[in-house]
């Protein structure tokens, strides 16, 4: 048995996509961070262990950017076959290239100390190297989904549907229960050039007809999210039960669609199954403010927004699988982008402790719309940036200077509804013939350069200025129609590729005061966002877009020189 000590700025807990945003926000912008993950890979739900694509904001322009984007493309370009250990590759690979980050895998999170309203210390158990890992930190994140850290420390949690009268929404029931949406152990299939067999195991059970199975489609792309349960039990403690019971509804149903009936899957086979449910909802954090359905339908016009929702108000009903009235989930509308505030991102009774996932300060009904993981990696990522402005400053998660926090996020690629990215000074000192480089706004097809190979872009100044960095945003088509990773792979997959309208290959050009010039060349370009680190005198900063990812045109939202 070991007993090891580690010292940060942040310490997370859990490893999911949020986590994992956090994490790496934080350790960039120069905090020492420890990331405690009780599973072997990263991602949670969107991992190989669970699959479950990366869901986001509905809508024209309204793809999450930040991180988020960034380990898509990464993926796309690392991991061309689309195999789930593969991106796993990605997230741990984001992970461990950050000098800042120490990563502890297969480290269940097991015990928090406290003193007064600070937690002083957690303490994981690493079953694979027989260790306690003991983690002193400024800062706690929780980004577990469950709430770890919750039982705990005694800090205030929600659980269940809240009644309609608590919060004035209209989507709960009458009377508040402990009833939750449910969590699916997933499948994934892959068609061959011939007919397969399927023979289910005899504990399978079985689903004769389709009526057997009413209001659930077919379509082997849908992922079959519909095969949940849980939701009147508990999300926590009766996993093990719950994953049994959906293990075998999963043989049940994938015997139907090949066995029992024509669904067009005579050459299509079950490939892999799911022993880890993916949970939707369990315990969620009372935070400064709770956040409710009213904020979602109005847009969650917050002065203080760090990120946004946008999925519909998806409300699960309990009874999962086996509810038979009609289709599985209610769709209630809601505005895409909606934006979350940063008090539902930390609580008050410690006085260091954050929280970001599906467990932030939201109702059952609020939660249905914010629970997708796209917008759980962009408050990990908004959690991860409060943490390393704490750090400057010397404030706590009650007093960040949320004018400074928004402004880090707006630089670093992160939408925020209503507010408007400020350009640099300097870029707005300089001449240009193409203004629209430097509007502050990095979305939307009218705020595109479009043009061809070979054109030179940038900006002039009227005497010798000092740069330090580059900033560039191109276009990674933000309204494409594919997920990060497929749930059923056909013989031929024409989606999940790097998007063409991304620049390939450019080169900055820096112009200096005796007429000379220097040249940096970029190949094999399959980012968005890309910051440069430069130390140059220059008369002027120029941009040469030379190839893409397939697009005829050349296509950028920014050029920003600070």
């Amino acid at each position: 048995m070991r007993y090891l000590e580690h010292h940060a700025d942040l310490c997370v807990v859990g490893g999911g996509m949020a986590g994992l945003a956090a994490a790496l926000a934080a350790a960039r912008r120069g905090c020492r961070v420890v990331l405690m993950q009780d599973r072997p890979v990263l991602g949670g739900n969107a991992s190989s262990e669970i699959r479950m694509w990366i869901g986001g904001a509905h809508g024209k322009d309204n793809r999450e950017t930040g991180i988020c984007e960034e380990l898509f493309l990464e993926n796309f370009y690392q991991n061309p076959s689309l195999r789930y250990s593969l991106w796993d590759a990605t997230l741990y690979g984001a992970a461990i290239q950050e000098k800042n980050l120490k990563l502890l895998l297969n480290c269940t999170c097991q015990k928090a100390e406290t003193e007064a309203d600070r937690i002083v210390s957690v303490t994981g158990w690493q079953l694979n190297t027989e260790t306690y890992h003991t983690v002193y930190a400024k800062n706690y994140a929780d980004c577990s989904g469950d709430s770890v850290l919750a039982p705990l420390t005694g800090a205030p949690v929600m659980y269940g549907r809240e009644a309609k009268s608590e919060y004035g929404e209209s989507i709960p029931p009458d009377k508040a229960d402990r009833k939750t949406m449910g969590m699916s152990c997933l499948f994934q299939v892959r068609e061959t050039d011939h007919k397969t067999e399927f023979i289910p195991p005899k504990w399978a059970y079985t689903f004769p007809t389709d009526d057997d199975i009413p209001f659930r489609g077919h379509d082997l792309d849908s992922n079959f999210w519909w095969i949940e349960l849980g939701g009147e039990a508990d999300c926590i403690h009766d996993t093990d039960e719950c994953r049994d019971e959906l293990l075998k509804i999963v043989y049940g149903v994938w015997d139907h669609v090949k066995n029992r009936g024509d669904h067009g899957a005579d050459n299509w086979e079950l490939e892999w199954i799911g022993f880890l449910p993916g949970k939707r909802e369990s315990r969620r954090y009372i935070g400064a403010y709770v956040v409710n359905e009213n904020d979602v339908r109005a847009a969650g016009k917050f002065p203080d927004v760090i990120a946004y929702g946008g999925w519909s108000m998806d409300d699960h009903f309990p009874q999962g699988f086996y509810y038979k009235e009609g289709h599985p989930t209610i769709y209630h509308p809601a505005p895409s982008p909606w934006g979350i505030p940063y008090r539902a991102l930390y609580g008050t009774a410690y006085t260091n402790l954050m929280f970001a996932g599906r467990n932030i300060s939201v109702t059952h009904a609020a939660l249905s719309s914010c629970r997708v993981m796209a917008t759980c990696a962009m408050l990990g990522q908004a959690l991860g940036t409060a943490a390393a402005v704490m750090k400057e400053d010397g404030s706590t998660p009650a007093t960040v200077n949320v004018s400074k926090l928004q402004s880090y996020l707006l630089e670093d690629d992160c939408m925020l509804p209503g507010l408007t990215r400020t350009v640099s000074p300097l870029t707005l000192s300089a001449h240009t013939d193409t203004p629209i480089l430097c509007n502050g706004k990095d979305r939307g097809e009218e705020n595109l350069w479009i043009g061809p190979a070979g054109s030179r872009l940038g900006y002039r100044f009227d005497r010798p200025e000092k740069i330090r960095t580059v900033r560039l945003i191109f276009d990674s088509d933000l309204n494409r129609n594919y997920h990060n990773m497929p749930c059923a792979y056909p013989l031929k997959e024409e989606r999940f590729r790097l998007p063409k309208t991304l620049i390939r290959t450019y080169t900055l050009v820096f112009a200096h005061a005796d007429g000379s010039e220097t040249r940096m060349q970029v190949t094999e370009n399959h980012q968005r966002f890309v910051r440069h680190a430069v130390e140059e005198t220059v008369t002027g900063v120029y941009l040469i877009p030379e190839s893409t990812w397939g697009s005829p045109d050349c296509r950028i939202f920014s050029l920003e020189v600070q």
